[in-house]
């Protein structure tokens, strides 16, 4: 198979969807790999790396689009790279369809097999390839919410672990998965006072055994989150619906009621954003202000710290990426169900259910398509 990798075009995005060390890995499993001239510069790999690893080094992208098999990315396509897709092509990457109607018209348009990475599952029920940009995403958003508390960007001029005759700020974190769990280590190893509230019973008693007396938990009703919300001087939207798009949490009634200054990081922005003042920003202009409350919502949290997330990433992807290309795709998802949970778009039909359901789109299962 011939994979190809395409340079980011999103803002400020540097990741690449495949380092060098993925690419040798391909390649002696007997697959060709065309990268895009300067799409691993962003994380200081040259384009040499890539030839020294057995890749071949495209002058366009449009080349790269064109002669693919398979095109491996990071981000999910912008408009204009949807229309170099084609039919019986195989895109891997993120896709965060549910909120993003334009990009799933243009997908279905397009004939290709999108696989999102978000989606794919693990045998534990877990999200393998969601998780380790969700433990970056959490534990920046510790860093960029106490950037953002300072005077300049808007903030209460509040230093997150206080110091000694002086309160530490409150941090409340919603949702106590992968990324709200990171967000909970950072912040209390910056010695804020940290509540995570959370529906699931089981999980707030693993964090308590976790982190014990230092993490407050709280079990999740409207209540309950207002309560807190409104006291809080940081807080970090971490829910996840798995393909869905997220619940709005937190209302602008209860900014009203939130100390002018406060903070919002929304790491589900990519899903949609869990407040309902949330709209998409980017590492060019991450906040903006709405009743005097700070929001950071930016979509491509861990391309900030590319050169960690492209690492983390394909230690995560590079085993189903293998898998594509060894078995191809029909073969690879009949024989896996959890990579088989990563089918969105095929053929111009939707086939992942919550995708459909919030573009109110006809579904049809995967194991439909495959016949399993």
């Amino acid at each position: 198979m011939l994979i190809g990798v395409p340079k980011e075009i999103k803002t400020h995005e540097y990741r690449v969807g495949l380092v060098p060390a993925s690419v040798r890995e391909l390649v002696l499993h007997g697959h060709k790999v065309l990268v895009e001239t300067a799409a691993g510069e962003g994380i200081g790999v040259k384009d040499h790396d890539y030839e020294k690893a057995g890749a071949v080094i495209a002058k366009t992208a449009a080349a790269v689009f064109a002669k693919a098999d398979m095109i491996v990315k990071v981000k999910e396509p912008q408009l204009e790279e949807c229309k170099r897709l084609r039919p019986g092509q195989v895109l891997f990457t993120y896709l965060h369809l549910a909120p993003d109607l334009p990009q799933t018209k243009a997908l279905m348009d397009s004939g290709c097999t999108a696989i999102a990475y978000e989606t794919v599952t693990s045998d534990r029920g877990g999200l393998p390839l969601l998780a380790p940009m969700s433990e970056v995403a959490g534990r920046m958003s510790i860093q960029v919410g106490a950037h953002c508390l300072e005077k300049e960007p808007g903030g209460s001029g509040i230093l997150l672990g206080g110091v000694p005759g002086v309160p530490a700020a409150r941090v409340v974190i919603l949702g106590g998965g992968v990324s709200g769990t990171h967000a909970a280590r950072m912040a209390m190893g910056l010695e804020a006072h940290v509540t995570v509230i959370d529906r699931s019973l089981d999980r707030l008693k693993q964090l308590d055994e976790m982190f014990g007396a230092k993490l407050n938990t709280i079990y999740a009703t409207v209540d309950a989150i207002e309560s807190h919300v409104v006291r809080a001087d940081l807080v970090i939207g971490a829910v996840l619906v798995p393909g869905a798009a997220a619940p709005k949490l937190v209302t602008r009634a209860m900014l009203k009621k939130m100390r002018k200054g406060s903070v919002l990081v929304d790491i589900s922005i990519d899903q949609g954003g869990c407040f309902e003042t949330s709209r998409p920003t980017t590492h060019d202009d991450p906040t903006f202000v709405v009743d005097g409350i700070v929001h950071y919502c930016v979509a491509n949290m861990p391309g900030a710290v590319a050169r960690t997330s492209t690492f983390a990433l394909n230690n995560a992807t590079l085993p189903f990426t293998l898998a594509l290309a060894d078995k191809g795709w029909r073969q690879a998802l009949a024989d896996d169900k959890n990579l088989r949970a990563g089918l969105n778009i095929h053929d111009g039909q939707v086939t992942y259910k919550a995708v459909a359901e919030a573009h109110k789109l006809k579904y049809v299962p995967a194991e439909k398509l495959l016949g399993v």
